[in-house]
């Protein structure tokens, strides 16, 4: 059998179900995931001011000593390294934690980089612009945090970046994307703002 065979003789394109185009692509439902992106925005702004002041910035525990900054101190990377240590405690056993490649990974990158990732980390949960791409970064910490063996408070704001992800389109309505995404765009259509201008076509010359 070759591939010519096997290669379908026509695109199919399955359209989106219509509710997954009213959650997901209604601008209706723009609402919802303002507090859906409110709601994790403060999650991972308070994580990050945290490991940068080494205060709890939480509504329930505001200004309570947390420990010592992540960041810009004598110790920068400390408390990084606190936290792969005790990552790598957790990959023995007959049914670890944390699994022995990511172990690995740890022991052989984060653990000698410990101070570039404590900073990328604290830095990465404060900044973001582009709600669908801000939400991307997040579940990818999420994950390694997950894979790290801290569950805390990790799957739930995991799992509703992952719908902010999805929803990319009207997750950012309701704030600054409303006004940045038409005149970005998308890589694969270009800028919104300039779609739709008709197109000069000079007369052709005899």
């Amino acid at each position: 059998m070759s591939i010519a065979q096997i290669k379908p003789k026509e695109v199919i394109q399955i359209p989106e179900p219509p509710i997954a185009r009213f959650l997901f692509a209604d601008t209706r439902m723009a609402w919802l995931w303002l507090i859906v992106r409110l709601y994790v925005g403060y999650e991972w702004l308070t994580a990050g001011l945290d490991k940068l002041t080494g205060y709890s910035y939480t509504f329930d525990a505001f200004g309570q000593k947390t420990g010592s900054p992540w960041v810009f101190g004598a110790h920068d990377g400390a408390a990084m390294k606190g936290f792969v240590a005790g990552a790598l405690a957790q990959t023995g056993g007959a049914h670890p934690a944390v699994q022995g490649w990511y172990g690995a990974f740890l022991q052989n990158v984060v653990l000698p980089n410990a101070t570039v990732f404590a900073y990328m980390v604290t830095f990465g949960l404060i900044f973001g612009c582009l709600t669908g791409i801000a939400a991307f970064f997040g579940v990818f910490m999420n994950l390694n945090f997950l894979l790290a063996g801290a569950v805390s408070i990790n799957p739930v704001i995991g799992v509703l970046a992952m719908f902010l992800v999805i929803a990319w389109r009207i997750a950012g309505y309701w704030g600054i994307d409303r006004y940045l995404l038409p005149l970005l765009g998308t890589p694969w259509t270009g800028s919104l703002r300039h779609k739709g201008t008709p197109t000069k076509v000079s007369p052709a010359t005899s």
